[in-house]
């Protein structure tokens, strides 16, 4: 059973994730349950898709390792297994973040997979709901795919719960053909799933659904298809900017109309530690006692935020440590604000956004922008950035942008100050080919007394694009069926 980590462990997952509570976010598993003796009524189907979320309440916490830490917004503070190579862009296929990474949206996938299998076999739906799972079911197997596709390029494609000797020969697909499912998946999910304003907080509504086909399309540069589901959207659900953005990472707030999608947690019963993980290690006044310091936000990052821009405030907090000696002068020890929330037991509650409408709307202005129309583009930059300064007064004009490499700019400097620490910044440079060059140095610690950066050179190969296919699930497979990616 251990020795197919990757596919064989994923049913009994999907079984072990099913048997709960009523609640989305308190899962207790019960390691009785069976094919046979579950699927068996609708109730059991709910808790079987509640069960997918969880799979991604598990992962999205350390998400951050990934998607943020090769960037130019966080560096390394206290170590972690494979985190440094992260960090200094020198990945290599034994890497267990990656692997982790992996596992763990397979993990997700599998659970997916159990519920749309079984899906016909409880005869005791209310109206709509069999629809709701199936919904469920593949939205969050495209998400999950769509992670996997944008980090390794193809992957294997499990759309059923295969046997030991399938999973050992099961080959990489193309990551155009990762892409149609997904595709698939989410027109399926449009379908399928109930609108934002009948939808249990937490949980994939059609507004989701056609948010997520919308950047989908973004990263296929499919723009005709792009503009269709982005515009849907930012005009068909109800969804709006919060006029402050301080109240998208207030624990009072967080359920508001600009979250498209957040994964849910509970206060020390069911929550994450992402908060102590970015904390520094002698906690925060009221909001922890300790933390794990595992990464700092960047000097690279923090330089950008200019006088006015509301964000800064919620988004990094230039924390000063005092000094431990007269001649010594105070040192700059800033951490991440977004996920600072107070709470009282061992981990916290705040639900962690998957997508929201600032999102949706950034990506709203470069596929604009890429069909010809560079007016309304910036509109939407400005929509996001006036939000921001409270006013007009630092509106992009279109004589900031005289071509499409100063659009990109741009766009690509709106979305690191807006999604800072949002798991969007490695993707941002990689999708968009600016990681070879973005990527070549980084400013991290500064220093008040001198005024000063400490700037790292780094060497970023073309192979950076994807990670390594990690070595560990390539040694469960038969001999020379899983191939490693070009590079590693």
């Amino acid at each position: 059973m251990k020795k197919n980590k990757l596919y064989i462990p994923v049913l009994l997952l999907a079984l072990a994730g099913s048997s709960c509570t009523n609640s989305l976010l308190n899962m207790t598993p019960d390691s009785s349950l069976t094919t046979n003796n579950f699927y068996k009524t609708s109730n059991d189907m709910d808790q079987a898709v509640i069960g997918i979320y969880s799979g991604m309440q598990d992962r999205k916490p350390k998400d951050y390792l990934l998607m943020e830490m090769p960037g130019d917004n966080l560096y390394m503070g206290t170590a972690m297994p494979g985190v440094n190579d992260l960090d200094y862009l020198t990945v290599n296929p034994e890497n267990t973040a990656v692997a982790d990474f992996w596992e763990k949206s397979f993990y997700g996938i599998g659970r997916a997979n159990a519920v749309l299998e079984n899906i016909d076999r409880p005869t005791d739906y209310a109206s709509g709901k069999k629809e709701q799972f199936t919904g469920e079911a593949k939205f969050m197997r495209a998400l999950f795919y769509f992670d996997l596709v944008r980090l390794f390029g193809g992957v294997p494609m499990v759309t059923k719960t295969p046997s030991i000797s399938e999973a050992k020969n099961m080959p990489r697909e193309s990551a155009d053909k990762i892409y149609e499912l997904i595709i698939a998946d989410l027109k399926a999910a449009i379908d399928l799933l109930p609108a934002p304003a009948t939808a249990v907080r937490g949980r994939a509504s059609k507004g989701a659904a056609t948010g997520l086909l919308g950047k989908v399309y973004v990263y296929r540069k499919d723009w005709a298809n792009a503009k269709i589901y982005l515009e849907k959207a930012i005009r068909d659900f109800g969804y709006q900017l919060e006029p402050s953005f301080a109240t998208l990472w207030s624990l009072a707030s967080e359920d508001n109309k600009e979250i498209i999608l957040a994964i849910k947690y509970t206060d020390g019963s069911n929550g994450h530690s992402l908060g102590i993980d970015y904390a520094p290690i002698g906690g925060i006044a009221g909001v922890v006692g300790s933390g794990n310091q595992y990464a700092f936000p960047s000097w690279s990052l923090n330089k950008k935020y200019i006088a006015g821009d509301s964000r800064k405030a919620s988004t990094i907090s230039d924390y000063v440590v005092k000094a431990t000696s007269p001649n010594d002068p105070p040192a700059w020890g800033p951490y991440v604000k977004k996920y600072a929330t107070k709470f009282t037991g061992a981990t916290s509650g705040q639900d962690l956004p998957v997508l929201r409408l600032a999102d949706v709307i950034l990506l709203y202005a470069e596929t604009l922008y890429n069909s010809g129309d560079k007016s309304n583009a910036l509109i939407q930059l400005n929509a996001v950035r006036e939000r921001a300064f409270g006013d007009a007064t630092h509106d992009y004009t279109a004589a900031d942008i005289t071509n499409p490499d100063s659009f990109l700019d741009i766009l690509l400097l709106e979305r690191q100050l807006e999604l800072a620490y949002e798991n969007e910044r490695w993707p941002d440079l990689v999708r968009t080919g600016r990681f070879m060059t973005v990527m070549t140095s980084e400013e991290r610690d500064y220093n008040p007394a001198t005024s000063t950066a400490t700037k790292v050179t780094l060497a970023p190969k073309a192979t950076m694009a994807v990670f390594p296919v990690p070595q560990r699930q390539i040694d469960q497979y038969a001999p020379g069926v899983l191939k490693q990616n070009e590079g590693y």
